[in-house]
């Protein structure tokens, strides 16, 4: 029997196990380490090394811009639009990887473009790596359409050794109508974001949302795109009429073209506002200030030229006296501005002086000191009071703009010559109280939230009850001594004549998304009634006389064939004597249903006497009626003159809105019988009134001065207005001092 063999292995001795398990055991620390270190780089250093990695790899990732929303006309007119433009970009390392790309690529840019080829060779040797180098900015579709067909696979003009040059598209803001409603619009920045008026208001709702392609291009050359499209922004229809903005701005420029360098260097006046509204609704129909600025060039230096000149920090620039109204910009002194001080004159351009500026309003302020007599029964609209030149308050001598006295003034008369004694008599009857009240109630001090950018805060401009003293009563009581601007004051004259019914102002009807759909309607909104349907009557009837009545001071602001209502206002600025005014006339039309206001102020007229000059106010409303209303199919009502007929004959010649249709004029004595009511006038007399009986006014016996047909005062040499004997150039409010009040605003009042 055969023994069997034992086999003959090698035994795994104790020392192999022992260095089996310090092998074990390195291996395990080096993962150990492995794995701190690489939380270490994850903590402190993750994001630098991904993108170490990622640069490593290709992507394809493009901005997708958005169009932003149009805004239109409230006759569907388009005023702002953005259009679709390229930028023709170069990528160098595309272009250099193969040498026969280079020669047929800068032929076809050279011919297309008009580009340098030289350059572009430049560019290409010192850059060779650059991916993206723009060589043309902003392009139409019809500037690129032939080149798109080169470098488009399947079209008949494809070259594909055309390489390393692409379109990049974006969009630019256009206003087809040049400056047309400037103030309004607004214009947007380079990053399409919006500045002033409606651009800046609505920019999130005209702003939409960028889009993104994207996607990963691996080694083989296989890529994975996803496209998140754009939104664009939404549009809005605003409730101006571009035929009414016309004519406004048309008889603005007309102003400026007549006054412009007149006695000083200078733009006609130092601002010229003009606001028409709907009386029912608070619709802004139109809305312009002069000087203008093209929307689609805002920093043309060439409109600041006649401007008043501001400082670094915006503040206008004074003359050498007092009777300077500013320093006036020239060609040569555009040069010697500094960057921020150019910036600051652009602001002073850009800005609305309708909704920005603020003044004290002067005598178109009386009908709301009358609409607070009689809403809080101190008076009944038949008292009688006795103008004798000026009155005693407070102990100031206060006069009104007859300094020789109106005699007996009745309520309605006193609005409609505009005498500050009456008002100053009301106001006493009123009391501090209610009539502080009744300009809160009215909007005075308050903002109107009218939806544009740059609305000007009045609070702290009108008094408190706590504030006011007897004098600052008798002063607001004519328009002195508190400051407004003009959408507070013809937001607040509409409610005065449309029943008491206070509308918030707004420019926007309707927003509507890209596909015409309505996002939004903007309606009406009335947000109090401040006076009764019968104040408001008796105010439209006071208001009427200042046009209509024989002594009225705004008899030149009637349009022919019209009658219509209204105040003028003549404002003294600061400080007291300076001989600058702002002249105002806010109206309405027709006469017997105010369905349209306008309003118009002239800041510092360019004329030698300005003082007078409200009829430059009230003839710019005459203009722009004359026109406006055949336009609003509101039929003429009263006989035309042949001087009348012979002026609208030679002005439909000019007219850029469509003419009266034929027979429009059928209507003329349409309401010639109406009767005036007589007013019963109780004889309620602060004075002794005497004799009733209308008597010839003492001025109307001095000499005439040939020149200007003004009468001339023997006693002083002042030039006395034929209408209403106010003397030329006289300061009608005493120097009330280093009042800090009245330091802050900027008027006082005449007419």
């Amino acid at each position: 029997m055969r023994q069997k063999k034992k086999p003959n292995g090698q035994k795994f001795t104790y020392g192999m196990r022992k260095k089996l398990l310090v092998l074990f055991v390195l291996v395990l620390m080096a993962f150990v380490g492995l794995g701190v270190r690489l939380i270490l780089i994850t903590q402190n250093n993750g994001e630098e090394y991904e993108r170490q990695v990622l640069s490593q790899q290709q992507f394809d990732s493009t901005t997708l811009p958005f169009r932003r929303g149009e805004i239109l006309d409230a006759n569907g007119t388009i005023l702002a639009y953005s259009e679709k433009v390229y930028n023709l970009i170069l990528d160098a390392k595309l272009l250099l990887r193969d040498e026969k790309y280079l020669e047929p690529t800068l032929k076809a840019l050279v011919t297309e473009f008009e580009l340098d080829g030289g350059q572009i060779r430049n560019y290409l040797s010192d850059h060779p790596t650059s991916q993206y180098y723009v060589l043309a900015k902003k392009l139409s579709y019809e500037q690129i359409a032939d080149f798109q067909e080169m470098i488009t696979p399947g079209t008949e003009k494809y070259d594909e050794n055309i390489q390393g040059v692409w379109f990049e598209s974006g969009y630019i803001r256009k206003y087809p109508n040049g400056s047309l409603a400037c103030d309004i619009i607004g214009f947007t920045t380079g990053d399409n974001n919006g500045m002033y008026g409606l651009e800046e208001y609505y920019n999130d709702v005209l702003s939409g949302t960028t889009g993104r392609e994207y996607g990963y291009i691996d080694d083989d050359s296989n890529l994975e795109r996803t496209t998140i499209p754009a939104t664009d922004g939404d549009s809005i229809v605003t409730t101006i009429d571009g035929n009414l903005q016309n004519i406004v701005e048309k008889y603005l420029q007309e102003f400026n073209d007549e006054y412009v360098n007149n006695v000083r260097e200078g733009n006609g006046a130092n601002n010229v506002g003009c606001i028409m509204m709907n009386v029912d609704t608070g619709e802004i129909l139109a809305m312009s200030s002069y000087p203008f600025y093209d929307l689609n060039d805002p920093r043309d230096t060439s409109r600041l030229i006649g401007m008043p000149a501001v400082d670094e920090k915006g503040n206008k620039i004074k003359g050498e006296s007092i009777y300077d109204s500013g320093v006036y910009i020239t060609e040569d002194m555009l040069s010697t501005f500094t960057s921020e001080q150019l910036y600051q004159n652009y602001n002073a351009l850009w800005k609305n002086f309708c909704i920005t500026d603020t003044y004290e309003p002067g005598s178109v302020a009386k009908p709301f000191t009358v609409a607070t007599g009689l809403e809080t029964g101190a008076i009944t609209g038949n008292e009688v009071y006795n103008c004798t030149g000026s009155l005693e308050v407070g102990g100031w001598d206060i006069k009104c703009h007859n300094v020789y006295g109106d005699g007996q003034v009745s309520v309605e008369r006193g609005v409609e010559i505009s005498c500050n004694v009456a008002m100053m008599y009301i106001g006493q009857s009123i009391g501090i109280d209610d009539f502080t009240k009744f300009q809160r109630q009215f909007g005075f001090g308050l903002k109107t939230n009218i939806d544009l950018a740059g609305e000007a805060r009045t609070e702290g401009l009108t008094y408190k009850s706590t504030d006011m003293v007897p004098t600052d009563l008798a002063v607001n009581t004519f328009g002195q001594g508190f400051n407004v601007d003009m959408i507070e004051m013809i937001t607040a004259y509409c409610s005065l004549i449309n029943g008491g019914y206070f509308y918030e102002p707004h420019v926007v009807k309707k927003i509507v998304n890209s596909s015409g759909a309505t996002v939004k309607n903007i309606e009406p909104r009335v947000l109090r009634q401040t006076v009764s349907q019968s104040t408001s009557d008796k105010i439209i009837q006071y208001c009427e006389a200042v046009v209509m009545g024989d002594e009225g001071t705004g008899k030149t602001a009637r349009p022919a064939g019209y009658r219509i209502i209204g105040k003028t206002g003549t404002a003294q600025t600061l400080p007291r004597g300076n001989r600058q005014y702002v002249v105002s006339f806010m109206g309405a039309a027709p006469a017997d249903d105010p369905k349209i206001a306008v309003y118009v102020v002239v800041d510092r007229p360019n004329v030698a006497d300005q003082s007078t000059s409200t009829r430059l106010a009230t003839t710019l409303v005459r203009k722009i009626l004359t026109e406006a209303l055949p336009y609003l199919n509101i039929p003429m009502t009263e006989e035309l003159s042949e001087k009348e007929q012979q002026e609208l004959a030679e002005l439909r010649e000019k007219m850029i809105t469509p003419p009266l249709a034929e027979g429009a004029e059928s209507s003329e004595a349409a309401s010639a019988e109406s009767s005036e009511e007589n007013i019963e006038e109780v004889e309620i007399q602060v004075e002794e009134t005497g004799d009733t009986e209308e008597k010839p006014a003492i001025w109307e016996s001095f000499d005439v001065d040939p020149t200007t047909g003004y009468y001339i005062d023997p006693d002083t040499g002042n030039l006395l207005d034929p209408v209403n004997g106010s003397p030329s150039g006289s300061d009608e409010l005493p120097d009330f001092g280093n009042d800090e009040k009245w330091n802050s605003s900027e008027g006082s009042s005449g007419e």
